[in-house]
């Protein structure tokens, strides 16, 4: 059962499009991610499912309630974590606690099994002001604060930017054992890591879903063979390769450079090879790799941006 039904929606901030002709669906119990750089839109959209900004046009169904026109029936049963810190600063962890669930007349004994696990992280700072409290411990209170009157929908909006890669983990088992209580997540974020730990994502890209399926499928619709090849000269390889005597697309990665060939790496290797010793390229070592989710993501982009030119 589809709890968020999207269909041809449209904002513009004067001439800047934010969201364009984007459709989509998100099903009960499941845990859908939009995934996209800054200025993609991902907060537009959310800003817009949480009855927070009017779409221009088409329209917008959360838990069966349009966004327009039934806003305050959508905000009882929504959780939002926004992408900014919201919480007052000069309230204390407990607080700030005290005060959403007073709020959304929640009980919060009743509901204290939901957040317990992330709750008993936060005892011991319970009489520090939210605002001392480090990055990840801000948006671990923050996701209390939205879940302490147990929503059956749960906003986040790039709820690890800015946090530690340890406290990152954390959360998204916290948002693991989230699903299982049966609420349901939308998620977005920057980070393509964070991609594979969707049941399903949408890709967005200038405003628009460029493609939308689980993590696994995307991976698996790539196409050509994805080569890494470390080397000390990136910059000036990345200069060369637009002239290389086979067909591939390519982009830095690190300290790699990420080459997609038409064919296999076998039957290139010694071409690609005979090129880099003319050119004087060093390298490490060449090896064909599994593509990840950003790897499908830059090659939609380029081939997306290939069309449209």
């Amino acid at each position: 059962m589809a709890l968020i039904e999207v269909t041809h929606l449209n904002k513009a901030y004067g001439k800047v499009k934010a969201l364009q002709d984007v459709s989509f669906d998100v099903h009960e119990s499941e845990v859908f991610g939009v995934v996209g750089p800054d200025g993609a839109g991902k907060s537009t959209l959310f800003n817009i499912l949480t009855t927070l900004l009017l779409p221009d046009s088409g329209n917008a169904t959360v838990l069966h309630h349009d966004v327009r026109t039934d806003y305050l029936e959508i905000r009882k049963h929504i959780g939002y974590l926004p992408g900014t810190f919201s919480l007052y600063p000069d309230l204390s962890v407990e607080e700030n606690l005290v005060f959403f669930a007073t709020m959304y007349q929640s009980d919060i004994e009743k509901n204290m099994p939901l957040i317990l696990p992330i709750w008993q992280q936060l005892l011991p700072f319970k009489k520090r002001p939210a605002g001392k409290l480090s990055g990840g411990m801000k948006q671990k209170l923050a996701l209390c604060c939205a879940l302490i009157h147990k929503p059956t929908l749960l906003f986040l909006d790039e709820p690890t930017t800015g946090v530690d890669p340890v406290s990152r983990k954390e959360f998204w088992e916290i948002l693991r054992s989230i699903k299982q209580q049966g609420i349901t997540v939308v998620v977005s974020t920057p980070y393509m890591d964070e991609a594979t730990l969707c049941d399903r994502i949408a890709l967005l890209q200038n405003g628009q879903f460029i493609k939308m399926d689980t993590p696994q499928a995307i991976i698996s619709d790539f196409r050509g063979t994805l080569v890494s090849l470390r080397t000390p000269d990136i910059f000036r390889l990345h200069k060369l390769l637009s002239n290389a005597p086979f067909r591939c697309t390519y982009y830095p990665y690190g300290e790699h450079m990420h080459i997609i060939l038409e064919q296999p790496l076998e039957e290139l290797l010694p071409q690609l090879k005979q090129f880099l010793d003319q050119h004087q390229i060093q390298f490490s070592h060449i090896q064909q790799i599994t593509p990840s989710v950003e790897d499908c993501f830059i090659e939609i982009v380029k081939n997306s941006h290939a069309q449209n030119h």
